[in-house]
């Protein structure tokens, strides 16, 4: 595989200050090997050689922040759902609150993930029809999974993306224990391809609501730099990462650096 540098955002344990570093994809290739494996869910397994030692108490810790986040994030998601749901009956939306996907999720176990609709209703037709006739939208979309300009966005959905508040429901996933806090960005399935090598080795975790991509530019990237950024995710866990992560995806939301 051809080696590329990619400049992405470490963040200095010690020091607690984000800082730049040039991470290269060696970096991350020296701790694993890929094999070819039809049985697995993602047509992939990974054979770890020096990956870091996740203890069980990490792990346990943190899934009891997970519960203890997901709590506080639920209380907060009541009040917010009455509001979005206030604004979008003056807006002459009458359609369904909530939004729900399939992703992809630890070892490629597939879950419904919850979200604030803040599309169309019906945004997937729209979106076929757009990307038949636009051969420019055509190419932006298969790049990047996502428009710039989305014209399926509703005016409520602006703001909730902007904020991010549109991801509030997803306490609910992590109370139920399909996802985590922080993790990789979780997927749809006609993403996994574009991961290819690297796919086990990103969904070995639970996917996250925020994590060392979204707490990093988020649309500010280019797909290679997310996948790269997931893998040092993956690679660094520890709690308080996960910590350090949750304060800059704050720190991001409230400047609204790369915000969708």
């Amino acid at each position: 595989m051809k080696t590329s540098q990619i400049a992405v955002t470490d963040l200095d344990v010690l020091g607690g200050m984000p800082r730049l570093k040039k991470v290269n994809k060696e970096e991350i290739e020296e701790n694993i090997e890929f094999e070819k494996n039809k049985k697995e869910p993602l047509g992939i397994s990974i054979v770890k050689k020096q990956l870091p030692i996740v203890k069980t108490l990490n792990i346990g810790t943190k899934r009891a922040v997970d519960i203890l986040g997901s709590i506080v994030g639920i209380l907060m998601l009541i009040p917010l759902t009455l509001v979005v749901a206030v604004v979008n009956f003056i807006h002459g939306d009458f359609g369904p609150l909530f939004y729900s996907q399939t992703r992809i999720g630890k070892n490629g176990k597939k879950f419904k993930i919850y979200k604030f609709r803040t599309m169309l209703v019906n945004a997937d037709e729209v979106l076929k029809k757009l990307l038949a006739e636009n051969p420019e939208l055509r190419k932006e979309w298969k790049k990047n999974r996502k428009l710039q300009n989305d014209p399926r966005i509703t005016a409520i959905g602006k703001f909730l993306r902007k904020t991010s508040l549109d991801e509030f429901p997803q306490f609910i996933n992590v109370l139920i224990g399909n996802m985590s806090l922080v993790g990789p960005r979780a997927v749809v399935e006609d993403e996994v391809e574009m991961f290819g090598e690297y796919a086990s080795y990103v969904f070995s975790v639970k996917p996250g609501i925020t994590g060392y991509w979204a707490a990093n530019g988020r649309s500010n990237t280019t797909y290679e730099e997310r996948i790269m950024m997931e893998c040092q995710y993956v690679n660094k866990f520890s709690v308080l990462l996960d910590i350090k992560l949750l304060f800059k995806t704050v720190i991001s939301v409230v400047k609204k650096e790369g915000a969708v």
